[in-house]
Formats: structure tokens, sequence, C-alpha cells
């Protein structure tokens, strides 16, 4: 049986993550990139790899963040005593502030200090490159053990022997009262030889470095007061962990194919840049930690669109994080998935589809940004113009939709809302975009798409605005209207619409993206999914506008409740269990939770209003 999701933290560096689970088992890395195949991948096939440093015996844990930071510290009782073990990525050393995943030096530490008593650690490592299919060999060198062959080289020093087993080494060591020990492992590609791993003696310094750099980081960043503010801080420090320093993508989450139900289909590979995603990921952050990755996100996807956002360039809803555009899709067959959830994918077929609503994404976060941004570079200009051109010109298309629908493309109602937001925020930026303006054919297109999305995307049968045009289905989609400024949320059609999903498309109060039916359902899909934590605290950021801050806050704690003892959440919730599902931390997840916070903050009168929303006449 896999360990549940919940029993995970992330360790990241502004390069790549590592999952750690409670009882001190690395089963998930990849390096040197979030999309590198897997170093350890227990967490999909009990065969593919791990690192555990585990008292033996019966033991019982306790865990947490270290304050302002994503090292994961978990405290250890057993019946001789009590340990603290301290896991993270090491970030260049002397590293502050804004620095912060710059050249990371792709080392994992691990430090472990006795408190009390004497606790005895079995340490196992078993490293399964290209996602457990390479059993590499492994030498036993003065101080640790280095492995060789196949597409990876690490190098580890230990403060004890290791003992070489069958492709694996282990050790026992026993920590007392006031004791400090050290593991380090650096991952090195395979043409040149690894570094140094960090001393024994040193790892907790190092460990110690990497807290002050998250602190500091943090430092620069936090500019948020409302009342959430500690929950707030938490999810912009996972937002952060989810970025990709060198070219300024943004991750939706750092795993693959973690099921949207047990023993399910629906497994997809996340560890890639949406735009969607990324874009509100930026929305969220503003809230949060008033970041200066902003510019390099907003250069990233100039540069990976080759400069340009109509018919012949080269936009994407989805690039690698280096850029790359062709992330195919394909099974791996040889691993079980978590708990025999087949298959586990690499890559994702969305990467073709087209999903009109990314235009308005990236625009909304480039006029949230502007003043930060200074004077727009003319490449800037050029894009950000030719993204309204293309909203003008194609929001009559059918799409794949948001939810990245496998059917037949429709013309889905938060496309077309998300266009409106994309020529409603160019007309916005049209001062600062020189002679690449538009304004005038902006704002009459703009028009046109709310005039048709007011007549085409309501519901009299259902009451309420819908998925498509002229359909009945319900869509949580259909909440960004409010939180986009199509419509206030105190509009009496919208006001039914936000009540008509809080009603109908809920299972247990948590809400979900749309109905599935069976074998018939309408994303081309088969099998179920849980209940969608954005959606969830979509519901909430909508009744806070409403009008509506007590439901709303309700609401936000049940969701919120459902966070890990770290604060982590994954994509989905399971209505029936609370087991969290899905890819895991979800940068979405936690972007819902900051809006959420900050409106319902904003109903309460503990924030300023935001009056630069809706239509500009």
């Amino acid at each position: 049986m896999s360990s549940r999701i919940a029993d995970y933290g992330m360790l990241a560096d502004g390069s790549s993550a590592a999952l750690v689970d409670r009882q001190g088992s690395i089963d998930w890395m990849c390096v040197p990139r979030f999309d590198s195949p897997a170093l350890f991948a227990r967490l999909l096939d009990p065969a593919a790899g791990h690192w555990s440093i585990t008292p033996a015996g019966n033991f019982e844990a306790t865990r947490r963040y270290l304050p302002g930071t994503l090292v994961i510290e978990t405290t250890f009782t057993t019946a001789s005593g009590v340990a603290r073990l301290r896991d993270a990525l090491a970030v260049a050393e002397g590293q502050r502030g804004h620095e912060l995943g710059l050249s990371p030096p792709h080392e994992l530490l691990r430090g472990i200090e006795g408190v009390r008593g004497e606790v005895a650690f079995d340490v196992k490592l078993v490293p399964r490159p290209e996602y457990g299919l390479v059993r590499p060999l492994m030498r036993l060198t003065d101080g640790g053990m280095r492995t060789f062959g196949g597409p990876n080289q690490i190098a580890v020093r230990a403060p004890v022997p290791l003992e070489a087993g069958e492709a694996c080494v282990r050790a026992r060591l026993h920590v007392a009262a006031g004791q400090r020990v050290g593991f380090s492992l650096v991952w090195a590609p395979p043409e040149v030889a690894p570094p140094e791993p960090t001393a024994p003696e040193r790892v907790a310094e190092r460990i110690d470095d990497t807290v002050e750099a998250w602190r500091s980081w943090e430092a620069e960043h936090d500019i948020y007061q409302g009342p959430h503010r500690e929950l707030i801080l938490l999810s912009s420090r996972v937002l952060k962990g989810l970025s990709y320093r060198p070219t300024g993508a943004i991750v939706a989450a750092p795993t693959t194919s973690l099921p949207e139900t047990v023993g399910g289909t629906r497994n997809w590979d996340y560890r890639y840049a949406w735009i969607r995603d990324a874009s509100l990921t930026l929305e969220a952050l503003y809230h949060g930690s008033c970041p200066d990755e902003a510019a390099d996100f907003v250069s990233f996807m100039t540069s990976s669109a080759g400069g340009t956002a109509g018919t012949d360039s080269s936009l994407q809803i989805m690039y690698g994080v280096g850029g790359e555009h062709d992330l195919s899709e394909r099974p791996l067959p040889h691993l079980r998935g978590w708990r025999d959830s087949r298959p586990v994918r690499v890559g994702n077929e969305a990467w073709a589809q087209t999903q009109l609503d990314v235009y308005g994404e990236l625009l909304n976060a480039l006029h949230l940004y502007q003043e930060r941004l200074g004077d727009l570079h003319p490449e800037i200009q050029r894009f950000a113009a030719g993204l309204a051109d293309t909203a003008a010109r194609r929001w009559q298309e059918p799409d794949a939709g948001m939810w990245e629908m496998r059917g037949e493309p429709r013309h889905h109602l938060s496309s077309k809302a998300l266009c409106w937001v994309a020529l409603d925020r160019a007309v916005k930026l049209a001062p600062r975009l020189g002679a690449h303006a538009r304004t005038e054919a902006w704002a009459a297109e703009r028009d046109r798409i709310h005039a048709a999305v007011l007549e085409r995307g309501w519901s009299e049968r259902r009451g309420a605005y819908t998925q498509a045009f002229d359909s009945d289905e319900l869509d949580a989609a259909a909440l960004l209207m409010p939180l986009y400024g199509f419509l206030p949320a105190t509009d009496t059609r919208m006001n039914a619409t936000i009540e008509a999903i809080a009603r109908e498309l809920t299972d247990d109060g948590l809400v979900l993206r749309y109905r599935l039916t069976g074998d018939r359902n309408i994303d081309g899909l088969q099998g179920s999914e849980g209940t969608f934590v954005l959606c969830s605290f979509w519901l909430a950021t909508a009744l806070a506008q409403a009008g509506r801050p007590h439901r709303a806050q309700e609401l936000f704690d049940r969701v919120a409740g459902f966070a890990n003892d770290l604060g982590l959440l994954a994509e989905e919730i399971d209505p029936r269990t609370g087991e969290l599902l899905g890819n895991f931390p979800q940068a979405f997840s936690h972007v819902g939770l900051i809006n959420a916070a900050a409106a319902i903050d904003r109903a309460n009168g503990a924030l300023p209003r935001h009056d630069d929303v809706g239509p500009s006449r």
C-alpha cells in the first residue's frame, strides 16, 4: 500500500523538487529539473527507488516546515529517546533574498540531532534513475558512496560506514542527546565528475544557511497584512518552490500521475509550465509576496512564444520549464502507479490543444504587474497586443476549454469570458503599448463578447450560466466571471449561478468542476474524479464578493482544513474519505487559497477593495 499523498512534504531549490514522507523516506526526486526523469520514484512503484532515514522499531513522528522556509523538520519519539531529522534541498551557499534558487548545487541535505536519550536509525539508499529503470553500479568510497553508469551520477557522504546491499547501501547509527550527524547527496550529469558532497560535519551548517536563504526571501516579499497572513505566507512559499528560477517558468505541480481517484486512469504529468496556472500563480503572489518573479515569467512566455501571439506564432498553452514545445505524452508501463493507478504518464498531450482562455489570464497578469514591470520592452508591447488581437479574432471558435477536455471542442463559456478579460485588460494597457495599441477595435470586440455570453451562456431551464453556449450543464469555471470582473457577484443572474453551483455542483459541500456521467463523460474520458480544491476556493471567493463573507469563511475553513500537517494541498479531495488526490502539492490549490483569503479579508473590511476591475469605457 502506497503512503497517503498527504503524508508527503515538498522540498525545493528553485530548479527541482523532492517529496519526503512522515517516516523520513525520500520517495520522489527529479534532478536537475522538475521534469527530469526521477532518481527516486517509490511514490509510483515500491521498487522505483527511495532514501529512508527511519528510527529502528516503533516511533511516533511530528513535523513542520521551519518557519519561513521549505525545510522540513521531523521529530521522532521512540521508547529510548527523541531525535530530529531536518531535510533540505540546498541552495547556493550564502544566497539571500531575490537570488534564491539561482545556480542550485543539486544537493540533498539530511541532518539528525539527538534531543533526549538515544535513537537508533536505519538508513537505506536505493537510487533508481529513469523512473526506476536503472540499477546503477554503486561503489563504496572513503566516507560514502558513488554511482557509475546510466544517465545520472550521485555521490554521497555519510557520518558512518555504509554497507553494500542488493543495488543499495545501508547503515545503522545511534544518535545521542546533543549529537549532530549529517548525510549529503549531490547529483551530476554523466559527462562530469560529481562535485564533492558536503562533509557530514558541515551538513547542519549548510541546512542553517538554506534556512536563512528562505527566510530572507520571505522577509523581502512579506506584504500581506490581513487576518489570513500566515496561511498566505505558507502558500506563497509553496508557489515560490514551484518556480524554475533559470527561466522564470512556474510548474503546475512537481509530480506526475498521482490519480484523481484511487485506481483510476485520470493520471497526468503536471511538471510543466501552463500559461494559465503560472499566470494565476502570479496573480496570487501579487497578494501574498510582491514578487520580482513576474518579470522573469513574462520574459519566459514572450521568448517561448517566439515574441508573437498571432497566426504565425508558436504560442502554446504550456511549455517545458526550459521553454520546450514538444511535450508528447507516453506511458511508463514498468511502473505500477500510486496504489496501482495506471497508467503512469510522462509528457502531456494538452500541449497541442486550443484553449482560448490563456489570452485573458496572461494579459490579466501583465495588467496587474504593469507598474512593477516598468516601461514595457517593445517585444513585450508587441506580444501583449498580439494576445489581444488573437483573442479578438478567435473568441468565436470552439476549444478544449480550461479543463483540457479530450472530447469534441465546444464553445466553452469560460473561454469566451477570458477572451473578454484579454480585451478588457488590453484596453487598460493600451497607453503602455505604444503604436501596437488598437484601443477602439479591442473595446468594440470586448463588448460583443460580453453581449454574446449574456445571451447564449444563460440557461433559463437551469437558471444559471452554464458550461458552454446553448447548454444546460453547470461548470465551476462560471465562477471566474465575477472573479475577473465580467459581472459583479451581486448581479441577479450571477448570484443565481453562484447559488446553483453551491446547491447542485457540490459533493458534501465541496465543489466539482462539472458533473461526470459514467462512460458518456462530456470530457471524453472514462472514470470519475474528486472534488476540485481550486473550485471550492472559487466559490468561497464569489460568496465573499456577493456579500456573504460568513458563508465564504465557513467554506474556506473547511477546504483549508483538508491540507496536511505541513499545510500542503493536492489538486482534489475525495469527499467520502477526506483523502487528498491528484498531483501534489498543486499550485492551483494554493492560488485558490490565497485569492479566497484575500477576498474574505476584503469583504470583512480588513483590506482595501480593488476598484480596477470590470470594463473600461
